[in-house]
Formats: C-alpha cells, sequence, structure tokens
C-alpha cells in the first residue's frame, strides 16, 4: 500500500503543482498578495496530498507567534521546505541559490521572495541575505532557516552552520526553534503513513551570546530525534 500511495501522491501532486508555479509566475506583473495566496495554495495542496493521499497525520506542539521572527528549523525533508507557507503566513525562507535555476520555479521563487544563499560567497552572501531579509521583515513577514544547511537523517545532530549566529545578531529578532520528525516518513522513494510533528521550542530574545544561543536552537531542534 505505501508504493500504491506514494505512485498517486507523485502524481496528483507533481502533475497539479506545474499549474501552481504557472500561476504564479503569471501572478508576479500584477499583485504581490496574489502571488502570495497562488504560493500558498500549493503549499496547502502539497499537505492536503500529505494526509489524505499518504495517510500522514500533521500534528504542531507548541506555540506559533505572528509576525517578524525568525523560525529557526529541523530539516529532513522536502516536506517541511514544501510546507512552509501552510505552516507560516506568507514566510521568506532561506533556500540555496542552485534552486533558483529551476525553470518557472525559480522565478515564483524570486517573485514570492524566498532569499538565496550562495554557499561559496562568504560575506558578500551574508549582506546580501541580510539586505533581503530586512526588506521582507520591514514588510511584516518571518523568515525561515534551516540552520545546519541541509537535509539531515532523522536522528543525527549536526553543528549549526556560522552563518545562523551572524544573521541572529545582525537582524535582532526573537528566534522560535522548530523540531520535525518528517525524515522517516517522507524522505523516501516509497513514503510512509504515520504522524509529523512540528514542536515549536520556547521564543528566544536576541541579543544573546553566539554560544548561548547556538546551544538552545541546537537542542531545540533536535528535541524530537527519539
Amino acid at each position: 500500500m505505501n508504493v500504491i500511495r506514494s505512485l498517486i501522491f507523485y502524481l496528483l501532486f507533481y502533475s497539479v503543482s506545474i499549474f501552481h508555479v504557472l500561476g504564479s509566475v503569471l501572478a508576479i506583473p500584477f499583485s504581490t498578495r496574489l502571488l502570495w495566496a497562488a504560493v500558498r495554495g500549493w503549499a496547502q495542496w502539497h499537505r492536503w496530498c500529505v494526509t489524505h493521499i499518504l495517510g500522514i497525520d500533521i500534528v504542531m506542539e507548541g506555540d506559533v507567534p505572528d509576525g517578524p521572527t525568525l523560525f529557526v528549523g529541523k530539516h529532513e525533508s522536502f516536506f517541511e521546505a514544501i510546507d512552509a507557507p501552510a505552516l507560516h503566513r506568507d514566510p521568506s525562507v532561506f533556500a540555496k541559490q542552485e534552486l533558483f535555476s529551476i525553470p518557472g520555479w525559480g522565478r515564483a521563487a524570486h517573485g514570492y521572495g524566498l532569499i538565496p544563499v550562495a554557499r561559496d560567497q562568504g560575506a558578500k552572501t551574508l549582506r546580501n541575505m541580510l539586505s533581503n531579509a530586512r526588506e521582507k521583515v520591514a514588510d511584516g513577514r518571518p523568515l525561515v532557516i534551516f540552520p545546519e544547511g541541509t537535509r539531515v537523517p532523522h536522528g543525527e545532530r549536526r553543528p549549526l552552520l556560522s552563518g545562523f549566529a551572524g544573521i541572529y545578531k545582525l537582524l535582532g529578532l526573537p528566534v522560535v526553534p522548530v523540531a520535525v520528525n518528517s525524515g522517516p516518513l517522507y524522505h523516501r522513494k516509497w513514503k510512509k503513513r504515520g504522524t509529523i510533528i512540528y514542536r515549536f521550542g520556547e521564543v528566544i530574545p536576541p541579543g544573546l551570546p553566539r554560544d548561548e544561543v547556538e546551544a538552545r536552537v541546537h537542542a531545540a531542534i533536535n528535541a524530537l530525534n527519539d
């Protein structure tokens, strides 16, 4: 049954996603709000497919603040990246530069306000990210970052990339760490039924020393490793 459900999921989600991407690109010249709605609709379609076709329940634990907040999340699969616009209100997500070269999707991502991360450009990358991030914060949007820099197998605890501390310090935003356990169910060819949990940690105020904020975030995003 996992194989059958997965095949139906791939067919329906990706075929309909083509129209969501096209709609997002077409909305860019006309209305930012319309673009945001198109992207949110795509994320909600993905969530519908996950729950109704794959049979995966989605549970949220803890409080989710509204407004400009830096959400710092565990990244185990594509699930939480695609789900971000359904989970948050018009979030701006830090995403690796390579994704922006995908035809159609890349243009929609730029228009929506994802923040490109070019890992090989050092200080220049940090300046560009901060400039983009401040624009999004001025619009009242939350920010989402995966500070381990890539998808991490469930149960592994990898160190945070150094860029996170710089972003935290220079943006001066409260931080909410987010643990998620999507890997065992979603990060596989034949996806499995079960429950994906989001666990939102306590709000971490701005201005803390680097070692303290990194330790608190690292512990909180790994809270669902067992």
